[in-house]
């Protein structure tokens, strides 16, 4: 029974050894071999393996979103060279004068492209102004035609996209995780063979990790899997009193010139539209300042009239002393007659 119970671990060791050497090796090789179906990385039971591995990519397809996702990033590769996984995203903020047609239209044309909404938000502003800020999922096939129309239906202020090329980390991911599925099976062929409880109680502890990483692998893969057959677009959609103009560069100085002198007017009556606001807002302080200011400007007024009629206010004792200033008269004339 020893001899048995050290075979089944020196059998557990070499298994842990060949899944650390081949989700390496296997990452350099799946690149090139993506699009035929590839063999186990080591002998398995042909049957067997094959039907786990269908299951698997039949059980992902039935999920939510997948079999899309799945069609998407076919169209997708159709552009790309084989086996190449991109991420494509986009971030555009739109202005409009009429807030609840443009939402309507982005909405409607999110739906025309086969997306969806990932998140939505609508606020409102001071002045009674609103915005909202959309997370659309659109295919990955249909990213630039969505960026391409969407300037029909509002004004694109800004708009900045970038792409992403993670094939590499991909097919490692995908490795690593087909390495954890073969380890499973042999854990569990060399559990059903244990009869030592030491030798239960270890492989159980082994499959239980197996399981978890290969739970984390599958879900980070589904993830990339969305990323890369939906291209995410964030849009910041803003209700506006007018339009900015989005101009190219004047070639010449008379073109400068006629911009310059329409914009100063354009600034000079944004400027008294909000001056007469403003003073809409702020009438009735006006009114108490402009009482304050009245009546301060009456009592100068009325003090400069006093001292032009010199008339003046006596002099005070300072601390029961006379002022040394003001003489007595009888002293003052006794001065002049010495």
């Amino acid at each position: 029974m020893k001899k048995r119970s050290i075979a089944i671990l020196l059998s557990l060791v070499l298994i842990l050894a060949l899944a650390g050497c081949g989700g390496s090796a296997k990452g350099d090789s799946y690149y090139s071999t993506n699009s035929a179906a590839s063999e186990p990385a080591a002998p398995m039971e042909a049957g067997a393996d094959g039907e786990y591995w269908a299951m698997d990519a039949a059980a992902e397809m039935d999920m939510p979103g997948n079999g899309a996702t799945a069609n998407a990033a076919a169209d997708s590769r159709s552009t790309l060279p084989d086996g190449v996984k991109m991420i494509y995203r986009a971030s555009l903020e739109l202005e409009t004068t009429e807030f609840d047609q443009a939402a309507a239209q982005v909405k409607a044309l999110t739906a025309q492209m086969d997306g969806y909404f990932e998140e939505q938000n609508t606020y409102t502003r001071g002045g009674g102004y609103r915005s909202a800020t959309y997370t659309v999922r659109v295919p990955a096939a249909r990213f630039e035609e969505f960026l391409s129309q969407i300037g029909s239906v509002c004004t694109v202020v800004r708009q900045s996209q970038s792409a992403e090329d993670v094939s590499e980390y991909y097919y490692d991911m995908e490795s690593r995780l087909e390495t954890a599925k073969i380890k499973l099976d042999r854990l569990q062929e060399l559990l059903s063979k244990a009869e030592e409880m030491e030798d239960i109680i270890t492989l159980e502890g082994a499959i239980s990790d197996t399981e978890y990483q290969i739970e984390q692998l599958s879900g980070e893969n589904r993830h990339y899997d969305s990323l890369i057959g939906y291209s995410t677009i964030n849009v910041n959609l803003s209700e506006v009193y007018r339009v900015t103009e989005v101009e190219t560069a004047p070639l010449t100085f008379g073109q400068r010139m006629g911009i310059a002198f329409r914009d100063g007017l354009r600034n000079f009556g944004d400027g008294m539209e909000d001056f007469l606001e403003w003073l809409a807002y702020s009438w009735l302080t006006l009114l108490v300042v402009i009482a304050v200011i009245v009546v301060i400007v009456k009592l100068i007024r009325s003090g400069s009239a006093k001292r032009a009629n010199g008339e003046k206010k006596p002099r005070r004792k300072l601390f029961g002393k006379k002022n040394k200033d003001a003489a007595p008269a009888e002293t003052t004339e006794q001065n002049k007659e010495e």
